[in-house]
């Protein structure tokens, strides 16, 4: 272990313990401590783990793994991208990491891919502890903004195809991303006939939050689905998404757009028009939930 200690990090054992998933702890062996530093807005944690590759932890929260991140960045992004016809310009509020960036240009459509991340820090980390994720950063179609999504998107109307929320939890800077507020700005700023995803929490531990987004959304959007995916290093595996479209008609549940057998083959570690399909089925007790 080198100098670097953290009070989240005991007798060689990073433990993420929060209110948010009371009475349950995710735990990984550290191998190496990166860097550790505050942020205007957050601590900031990176660590080699034993098992799991490089960590990026804010406000003792892992937020993703070199491990298993492309189980989150792949299906926050395609079920977004591939509910879209042709999706030209795309937003990412949050991802300071880099890794839905990385996603959103696989698609050949895209001319415009622009992050909008509040904290510099994430973003300037992750192209140096990241570079699996933040490479994405070197492509001629990305444009980075560093500020707070919420008042960057009040500079745009009808600009939009696609918008991804790539957000921390609903503590701290990200909790405005979880309010009625956001969802009209969002609307707003999208093209007609525009998507959007957003991370929105797990079934198991958050359902009353989930179900309240649900509402929340579809007081603003015509057409709302929650779908999610497995990740071993989030809280019980899983994460979901709200995905909304401007669309009366659109059935995100099918995609309208796929990636080649090849292309799935070689480009994607998670997502294929199969699980597209599936990760909108959900266990009956959080179906009835949503209904």
């Amino acid at each position: 272990m080198s100098e670097i200690t953290h009070p989240t990090i005991k007798d060689g054992w990073f433990r993420e313990i929060s209110d948010m998933w009371p009475g349950q702890a995710m735990t990984l062996k550290v191998k190496n401590v990166l860097h550790h530093e505050k942020s205007k807005y957050q601590d900031v944690l990176i660590f080699e783990s034993t098992d799991y590759g490089t960590v990026l932890v804010l406000d003792n929260v892992i937020q993703c793994t070199e491990r298993d991140e492309f189980a989150y960045q792949e299906m926050i992004t395609h079920l977004a991208m591939n509910s879209h016809p042709n999706p030209k310009k795309v937003l990412v509020i949050g991802g300071g990491d880099g890794g839905v960036l990385r996603e959103v240009i696989k698609h050949d459509c895209v001319e415009e891919a622009v992050l909008c991340d509040i904290d510099e820090a994430v973003i300037r980390l992750s192209k140096k502890y990241l570079p699996g994720m933040a490479i994405s950063y070197q492509h001629p179609k990305v444009k980075v903004h560093v500020g707070d999504g919420f008042k960057f998107l009040d500079d745009y109307k009808n600009e939009f195809d696609v918008i991804i929320t790539d957000s921390s939890d609903p503590e701290g800077p990200a909790e405005m991303l979880f309010q009625k507020p956001y969802f009209q700005l969002l609307f707003g700023a999208l093209k007609e006939g525009g998507v959007i995803s957003t991370q929105a929490e797990n079934q198991w531990l958050h359902l009353p939050l989930i179900t309240k987004l649900k509402k929340d959304c579809k007081e603003v959007f015509p057409t709302v689905e929650y779908a999610y995916t497995t990740i071993p290093t989030y809280p019980s595996g899983q994460i979901g998404f709200m995905i909304c479209s401007k669309d009366a008609t659109r059935d995100m549940k099918t995609p309208l757009r796929s990636f080649t057998a090849e292309q799935e083959d070689s480009q994607l570690r998670y997502y294929n028009a199969d699980i597209h399909k599936a990760s909108f089925i959900l266990p009956t007790f959080a179906r009835k939930a949503l209904q």
